[in-house]
C-alpha cells in the first residue's frame, strides 16, 4: 500500500470583492464605518434628483488647468431636514455591543408611528424602563427622513461623535427635532456617498460581464461562454462569468466633493424640472455621479479616507446649466 496524504484545507485568499452579487435587502443602505470625532451625526440623507454640468474656476494644486473655467459634471440631490425620532443605548458586553433600550420623542408623525408600531403605552414607560436599563457605553440617535414626493419615510440609526456625555447631550437636545445638513457638512468637504444602484433584475452573461458573442457556427448558443471549466476538477470557480442578478446592489462611492449647498432650489432646478423627480428646495451639489436611480435614498459620511490633493475650498462657480433634461 503507498502512502496516502491526507486532504489539506485552510481559509480561502484573496478578497471576495463584490461576490456574492445578491440583491440588497432594502433600498436603504447598510454603513458599517463612520468617521466623526465631534459631538454631530456621521451620516446625513438625501434624495437623488438628477445631473447637470457647471463652469467653475479649477483650484486644485496639481490640475493642468489650474486657474482655468473647466466644465464639471455634478449630481443634485434633495436634502430635507432629518428629524430625531428616538435614541438607542449600547452596553458593551462579551458579544459585542448589546442594545439595552430606546427612547421615541413624543411629537412624532403619523406616518412613522404607524411604520415602527411604537404604541402610547411604550411612551408613558419609557421612565421606568430608563431606570431599569442600567449602565450603557454607547448612544446612537434613530432618525428619519421628510420626502417631498412620498408619505411613508425611511428609518435608520445614525452614530455620534465625540465623548458619551457629549453624545447624551447632543441627543436630549435634538430629540424630536430636526438637523439641517449644514450643521454637519460643508462646501469643500469630502464625503464617501452610499447607495444602493439601479436594478436590472435577472441578466446573462453578455450583459452581466461584456464577455463576447461566439461565432455563428458555435454549438447551440452565441450568447453564452465558451467554458464554464475543465472536466477536473469538476468545479465551476466563483470567477467564471454566469447569469445571474444585476444591480440592486449597495455600492460606496469614495472622496466624492461637494461643491455647493442651498436652499433655494430654482439656482438648480433644470427648465422643466428634473426629469422622474420634479423640482428641488434644499440641495446639495457632488462632482461626479452617484449611484441609483432618481428619488434613490442615499446615505453619506464624512470621507474615511480623503484624498489630500482636493482642496478644502471649491473654486468659484460661474456657471450652473438649467437647460432642459427632458
Amino acid at each position: 500500500m503507498g502512502h496516502q496524504v491526507g486532504s489539506r484545507s485552510s481559509p480561502r485568499k484573496g478578497s471576495m470583492a463584490y461576490w456574492p452579487r445578491k440583491r440588497a435587502r432594502r433600498p436603504v443602505p447598510r454603513v458599517r464605518t463612520v468617521k466623526s470625532d465631534e459631538a454631530r451625526p456621521g451620516l446625513f440623507a438625501g434624495y437623488k434628483a438628477g445631473m447637470t454640468h457647471i463652469m467653475m474656476v479649477d483650484n486644485r494644486k496639481y490640475s493642468r488647468t489650474k486657474g482655468e473655467k473647466i466644465s464639471v459634471p455634478v449630481t443634485v440631490l434633495e436634502i430635507p431636514p432629518l428629524k430625531v425620532g428616538g435614541v438607542r443605548y449600547y452596553a458593551d458586553t462579551t458579544d459585542g455591543k448589546v442594545s439595552v433600550g430606546e427612547r421615541w420623542a413624543d411629537n412624532l408623525d403619523k406616518d412613522l408611528e404607524r411604520r415602527v408600531k411604537v404604541k402610547k403605552k411604550e411612551k408613558k414607560g419609557q421612565k421606568k424602563k430608563e431606570k431599569q436599563m442600567g449602565e450603557y457605553h454607547d448612544i446612537t440617535i434613530l432618525c428619519y427622513t421628510q420626502p417631498p414626493f412620498k408619505r411613508r419615510p425611511e428609518v435608520f440609526e445614525v452614530p455620534l461623535g465625540g465623548s458619551l456625555q457629549e453624545k447624551e447631550a447632543f441627543a436630549k437636545e435634538h430629540l424630536g427635532k430636526e438637523i439641517k445638513v449644514e450643521s454637519v457638512f460643508k462646501p469643500g468637504e469630502q464625503i464617501d456617498v452610499i447607495a444602493i444602484t439601479k436594478g436590472r433584475g435577472f441578466q446573462g452573461v453578455v450583459k452581466r460581464f461584456g464577455v463576447k458573442l461566439l461565432h455563428h457556427k458555435a454549438e447551440k448558443s452565441r450568447r453564452k461562454v465558451g467554458s464554464m471549466g475543465p472536466w477536473h476538477p469538476a468545479v465551476t470557480v466563483r470567477q467564471t462569468p454566469n447569469r445571474g442578478q444585476m444591480g440592486f446592489h449597495q455600492r460606496v462611492d469614495y472622496n466624492r466633493w461637494v461643491l455647493a449647498m442651498g436652499e433655494d432650489g430654482e439656482d438648480v432646478t433644470p427648465a422643466g424640472d428634473f426629469p422622474h423627480y420634479g423640482k428641488v428646495k434644499n440641495y446639495i451639489m457632488i462632482k461626479g455621479s452617484v449611484p441609483g436611480p432618481q428619488k434613490r435614498l442615499v446615505l453619506f459620511r464624512k470621507a474615511v479616507r480623503p484624498d489630500r490633493k482636493v482642496p478644502k475650498q471649491p473654486g468659484e462657480i460661474t456657471y450652473i446649466s438649467r437647460s432642459s433634461k427632458q
